[in-house]
């Protein structure tokens, strides 16, 4: 008798505080006094069904994002920058998807030819849809997944080759979904976790995962760190050989995109004032080829400073390679010491600090445009433009709120319902992050926070865009404005 007067006493404390707590609920508190049944209990599928039915109504205009707009991470005037630099691969040269078939066919041939693997694997097609930029590859267990920007791993992204990983397996493999930062990798590549972002990406990871598909099934045993590494050298070694280059220069309208807006960009920069500099890792002879089918043989009166095969990321975190001239008409480097840098003059290797004594370049008056997100940027627009994922979106975050909410209401029928409620919520994550990639979902967010891809987008970049023309779209003294970030324990105002 004492312990049921003991029980009810509770029940009507935590009675007490759930009810106090709706009430201090404002989307709840807007419904609860047209949802209280007799009992004095709360009709949540009443709720449900009144939001479900109020989002179908009145969701009928999507919010439409512009895919060539620029997105500011930090605030940035234009009106300031009077020295624009550009990478030249995947910022002045778009290329065209067929690329990265022919990087997945040139890694196969190099993995069968110069390591050993077996001859089969030529027969494998390479599939565009499989991965995404950013993903990691967990070298000790062999997987390729998607973290988010505080190192946990989004459930449902977790691939052995191209089959996924049940959620029970993930959390057995990593005791959670949380990777130390012990186990991430660093910037400069050591560590277990290499995250992929370059352009040889998708047809890597997509190439790594084919090839763990084809020693399971055959039953061959394998070191999925020494396949990483394999991989990794193949598909590498076909663009330091010069052998990617080749194919490129051999087919330029197959692989370059002449309508990306390259010249009009950098002729009206020019036409401006404004002074232009050239940093890559390339080799002149592909440059110059590519520039003059983008541009025109006029295409280096445009630079001011033109700098090759510069080693990046290694030039803008070293400050001992000194530049060489290169003599384009011998192919040959000088022995002299570069002491200042000249337009006209084409240079090779040195570094980010010469590069800023000899230029009086520096500060917030010079803007570097690297290997931006292109295509991958525009498409994601896209998709998220379209009515059907914004509603999803729009009805996820109410349930969350609905299931939130009636947590604190422990009677049995409450509880089914919220159970249905997440299982619901589930099925909506699936389906948004299915619009972008079955496998991956976004390159930009997991379920609810940003990737880890993207927190290296805003830690090194003040803008981004999908193609350097954007700029075109813009006064020339445009100021962007970053977007303010709500916190969780702020208002959502």
């Amino acid at each position: 008798m004492q312990t049921g007067r003991i029980c009810f006493q509770r029940y009507c404390i935590r009675k007490r505080i759930f009810y106090k707590y709706l009430k201090e609920n404002s989307i709840v508190r807007r419904m609860i006094s047209s949802n209280v049944n007799g009992t004095g209990s709360i009709n949540w599928s009443e709720i449900y069904n009144r939001q479900k039915k109020k989002l179908q109504e009145n969701f009928k205009d999507p919010v439409q994002i512009n895919p060539n707009a620029i997105f500011a991470n930090n605030e940035t005037s234009l009106s300031e920058i009077d020295i624009y630099g550009f990478d030249y691969d995947y910022t002045l040269a778009c290329y065209k998807p067929e690329l990265h078939y022919l990087i997945f066919k040139l890694g196969q041939e190099a993995l069968i030819q110069k390591y050993g693997y077996p001859s089969e694997l030529i027969n494998i097609e390479y599939c565009p849809d499989f991965a995404v930029r950013g993903c990691h590859y967990d070298v000790r267990k062999g997987l390729l997944l998607k973290l988010d920007s505080f190192h946990n791993i989004q459930l449902g992204t977790v691939y052995r080759g191209t089959k996924a990983l049940s959620d029970e397996a993930v959390k057995t493999l990593y005791g959670g979904i949380h990777v130390s930062l012990e186990d991430m990798n660093t910037f400069y590549g050591t560590g277990p976790m290499y995250q992929l972002v370059d352009l040889f990406a998708p047809p890597e990871m997509t190439l790594l995962c084919n090839l763990t598909d084809f020693f399971m099934e055959n039953g061959i045993p394998y070191d999925p760190e020494y396949v990483f590494h394999d991989v990794r050298s193949a598909v590498q070694g076909v663009h330091t050989s010069g052998l990617l280059h080749s194919q490129i220069l051999a087919d330029l309208e197959t692989y370059l995109d002449k309508d990306s807006g390259t010249s009009d960009l950098l002729e009206s920069l020019v036409s401006q004032g404004k002074q232009l500099f050239l940093i890559t890792n390339s080799g002149f002879p592909f440059v110059d080829a590519g520039m003059k089918f983008l541009i025109g043989n006029h295409w280096r009166d445009l630079f001011e400073v033109i700098i090759t095969k510069a080693r990046k990321p290694k030039f803008f975190n070293e400050s001992k390679r000194p530049f060489r001239i290169y003599d384009p008409q011998t192919n040959s480097e000088s022995y002299d010491r570069v002491l200042k840098l000249s337009k006209g003059k084409i240079y090779q290797q040195g570094n980010y600090y010469m590069l800023q004594d000899m230029t009086g370049w520096y500060g917030f008056n010079v803007l570097y445009f690297g290997d931006h997100v292109y295509s991958d940027l525009a498409r994601e627009i896209i998709r998220s433009n379209c009515l059907e994922y914004q509603q999803a979106v729009k009805w996820l975050n109410i349930l969350q709120n609905l299931i939130e909410n009636a947590q604190m209401d422990t009677t049995q029928d409450t509880t089914e319902i919220r159970q249905s409620w997440l299982d619901e919520r589930k099925e909506i994550r699936n389906y948004t992050k299915s619009l972008f990639n079955a496998q991956f979902g976004s390159i930009f967010r997991t379920y609810h926070n940003p990737t880890y891809f993207s927190r290296r987008l805003a830690r090194f970049a003040d803008l981004y865009m999908s193609n350097v023309r954007n700029l075109l779209n813009y006064p020339i003294e445009h100021t962007f404005y970053p977007r303010r970030m709500e916190l969780p324990h702020e208002p959502h105002v």
